[in-house]
């Protein structure tokens, strides 16, 4: 499709793909924030179902389980069918598990729904990164994936908060699942009537279908009407693709390996906060859930710091490397700050965990955690489209899928680990493994050109390295 065709989705109008890039990022929100919401009404559950601890934490755990499946299908499926239809299928299929866990009868129920509904609220985790690929050029991606980036854990620091104050204030732990069952009811009616197609592969297919209409002539065709693929090959494509791609790409290994781990932190915080918070400062599931805010109020510095230094910053460097593209590599920069910035943040919040201190200190320590998180996603998400465009839907659904395997598996052992080790020591191995996976983003920075030159996948391998201009020139 031509850069100057009307119909390209870049070229659409710039107030209308901000408005897509919201949306973009709202049906992340809406997944997220119900990954995390059983947080806060976990005791009405157990006393509902009379159901432990470890079955209190699948009802969150399962449904991040459920972000294992989903992308495995959403994502390459959207490649071959479009963005559209497999978010409209998606979202109603996961409005109506929403309305499974509300009337849940009993213990079994509500984990199967809650892990359906996990499947299939994991679409715009794989899908909406590459929707917004598909609108922005890598010029103003940035910004766009700024926003973006801060809904993967505004979701879940927003959940417990709502969720444990709809508890303390007597409300049947019914009314969290109907509430999720209105937001996903809203996002399916600004997908029905607001989402157009934005793929252009398949926007070549109509395109090369109403030509073939108005002239008779069947020499219009699209490449990927081309593809004659079998059933065998078609499955192979939709559920073997990301894992073929992650598994022969040593730079996206290394990217999955870190996200995946920050992720799972986030998740685990959802155990060991009411440890610090509930049982050592005896707050309410209301005032615990608050705790979680400067994390969100964190991601949202960051994304502002972002867009006030780091971009501009970016936007810079397109002169310098003009007519060519940016590398992929002029993404890390900020990740490289925020690396360390993750690993103290755990020494923060660990060592001031103890009950006689107050608790603003333990609190505050999730406020550099919130912005290293989103500046570490966001140098790594830009990386992955940047390296991987056309095939981009598929890399980042083989990332969800390893991630959400991580934040499914930590919440099951960090009651346990904070029980046995105190926080001071769990927060602390926690901080440790941070350092050591803190080097990633410099060895990518400077071993990345040679990566992308011998990937498969990637079709910047021979993207110049170095700017073509001075920076006295730009």
């Amino acid at each position: 499709m031509s850069p100057d065709d009307p119909n390209n989705p870049q070229n659409w109008s710039r107030w209308y793909r901000w408005y897509l890039t919201m949306l973009a990022g709202l049906l992340v929100l809406n997944a997220t924030f119900a990954s995390s919401a059983p947080s806060g009404i976990a005791l009405d559950l157990m006393r509902q179902f009379h159901f432990g601890e470890e079955v209190a934490t699948l009802t969150i755990a399962l449904f991040v389980g459920g972000y294992c499946v989903g992308p495995l299908l959403w994502g390459p499926l959207s490649e071959q069918f479009g963005r559209r239809p497999i978010f409209i299928i998606t979202f109603a299929a996961y409005t109506g598990f929403q309305v499974g866990c509300a009337l849940s009868p009993n213990t079994a129920s509500i984990l199967i729904f809650r892990f359906l509904g996990g499947m299939f609220a994991a679409a715009p985790l794989s899908n909406s990164g590459a929707l917004i690929s598909d609108i922005w050029d890598a010029d103003t991606r940035g910004k766009a994936l700024a926003i973006f980036t801060l809904a993967p854990f505004a979701g879940p620091s927003l959940g417990p908060t709502v969720s444990g104050f709809m508890s303390v204030a007597g409300v049947s732990w019914r009314w969290t699942f109907w509430l999720l069952t209105m937001f996903a009811g809203a996002c399916l009616l600004l997908i029905l009537f607001t989402l157009p197609e934005t793929y252009v592969p398949i926007l070549l297919v109509r395109e090369a279908k109403k030509k073939r209409k108005e002239t008779g002539d069947e020499q219009w065709w699209a490449p990927i009407e081309k593809q004659k693929l079998s059933f065998s090959q078609h499955m192979q494509r939709i559920l073997a693709r990301p894992f073929l791609i992650l598994f022969q790409e040593p730079m996206l290994i290394a990217i999955v390996i870190y996200m995946s781990f920050i992720y799972g932190c986030i998740y685990l915080l959802f155990e060991a906060y009411p440890i610090v918070f509930t049982e050592g400062h005896h707050f309410n599931e209301g005032i615990s859930g608050l705790m979680f805010l400067p994390l969100f109020v964190g991601g949202i510095t960051g994304v502002l710091l972002y867009l006030l230094i780091f971009n501009p910053i970016y936007e810079n460097k397109h002169k310098l490397y003009s007519p060519n593209p940016v590398p992929p590599e002029a993404r890390l920069d900020i990740a490289m700050w925020a690396a360390p910035l993750f690993a103290i943040s755990f020494f923060w919040f660990g060592w001031t965990s103890y009950p006689s201190i107050s608790f603003w200190a333990p609190m505050m320590g999730a406020f550099p955690m919130g912005l290293a998180i989103v500046w570490i996603f966001l140098a790594l998400f830009n990386y992955i489209i940047d390296a991987y465009l056309f095939v981009a839907a598929s890399a980042l659904a083989s990332t969800t899928v390893v991630r959400s395997l991580f934040g499914a598996g930590f919440p099951l052992f960090a009651t346990q680990m904070f029980d046995k080790l105190n926080p001071r020591w769990a927060s602390t191995l926690l901080g440790c493994l941070a350092i050591l996976m803190g080097p990633i983003p410099f060895v990518l920075y400077k071993y990345g050109p040679v990566l992308r030159r011998r990937s498969k996948y990637s079709p910047t391998g021979n993207l110049p390295t170095k700017p073509t201009k001075g920076e006295n020139s730009a």
